[in-house]
């Protein structure tokens, strides 16, 4: 660790324990003695109000007003950032590494009924979702240190499965997590106007010498709830309406399933409205529709139904010519 991380760990044991001696400190942080020392002179120097007893019961600690500093969290201060993280972790968060290397050093630096007190919160507090892709962390980092330096960048980028990538020069103002999955929003250079783009499209990206300037008081999250859901799809491409009607337990299985839970956008008791775009509306689409047989009636749009029609006559003559 560096010097400012162990003094900083200094000072997380003096803040969870009465009183340490420098060997104590030694060993918790398996550092030499003498170095303790010079982080404790380093401390003092900089104003931080460690007392030092001698004797038998002596060591050091924190004056008792320090302790309360806003430098140290509070129980429920430490709840809250280890259950968020659990969040940030499921989301695929790029920095995962980090994250695990601070939350290892917030509960290093606990006392034991604190540490107790945290186990009791986590140890029935779980966030489940379609997983994040493992692969993508190095990517949405470049794309966060990107956004954070005003870099252009060149991208590869594919609008849906089968599709040819595409070039494109983009400005990336802002990474934004919706719905399970990642966008990053940024002015397309091709188009001339702000897209957003899915990341797990993204086939490559590279830097550039240029940058750019961000507009004044611009959210990326704005932009998508403005922009995106539910009339604009993630690449610029108008989506389509697709009804459906059926029993309400069916319509509640048809809604759990991930395609269509992302794009649901107006339900009733016994209808829901989604909106695809017209490429996955024919490809996966009716796939999905037509586990569901005479359970579910699709309204709409006629091209749907036309498809849907065409796959139940394929799979009668398959079937039939088998008999």
């Amino acid at each position: 660790m560096s010097k400012a991380d162990n003094m900083l760990a200094i000072l997380w044991l003096l803040k969870a324990n009465k009183r340490m001696t420098a060997k104590q400190l030694a060993d918790a942080l398996e550092m030499h003695i003498r170095t303790v020392y010079r982080y404790i002179d380093a401390l003092c120097a900089s104003g931080v109000p460690i007392v030092a007893d001698s004797g038998h019961n002596g060591g050091y600690s924190l004056l008792p007003q320090f302790k309360e500093s806003p430098l140290f969290f509070d129980l429920e201060e430490q709840k809250a950032l280890l259950q968020a993280a659990v969040f940030a972790q499921e989301a695929g968060y790029p920095y995962g590494d980090v994250l695990r290397q601070a939350l290892t050093k917030l509960k290093r630096y606990t006392n034991e009924e604190q540490r107790t007190a945290i186990d009791r919160h986590l140890v029935g507090f779980d966030v489940i979702s379609s997983g994040p892709d493992e692969g993508m962390a190095p990517l949405l980092r470049q794309l966060e240190a990107a956004v954070a330096g005003n870099g252009t960048m060149l991208i590869e980028h594919h609008k849906g499965v089968g599709l040819e990538p595409q070039g494109r020069r983009i400005d990336p103002y802002g990474l934004v997590h919706w719905k399970g999955k990642w966008y990053v929003v940024a002015h397309c250079h091709l188009r001339e106007e702000i897209r957003s783009f899915r990341v797990d499209r993204i086939v490559s990206a590279e830097p550039t010498d240029a940058t750019f300037e961000r507009p004044a008081d611009f959210s990326a999250r704005g932009y998508l709830l403005q922009f995106l859901k539910p009339w604009i799809s993630a690449d610029g491409e108008k989506l389509i309406a697709v009804g459906v009607e059926g029993k309400p337990e069916t319509l509640n299985a048809l809604c759990e399933t991930g395609p269509f839970g992302d794009s649901l956008v107006e339900r009733a008791k016994d209808r829901a409205q989604f909106m695809f775009e017209e490429n996955a509306m024919l490809t996966y689409v009716p796939y999905y529709l037509l586990g569901y047989g005479a359970k579910l009636t699709v309204l709409g749009p006629p091209e749907l139904k036309a498809r849907m029609a065409s796959l139940a006559l394929e799979l009668h003559e398959h079937y039939n010519s088998a008999l």
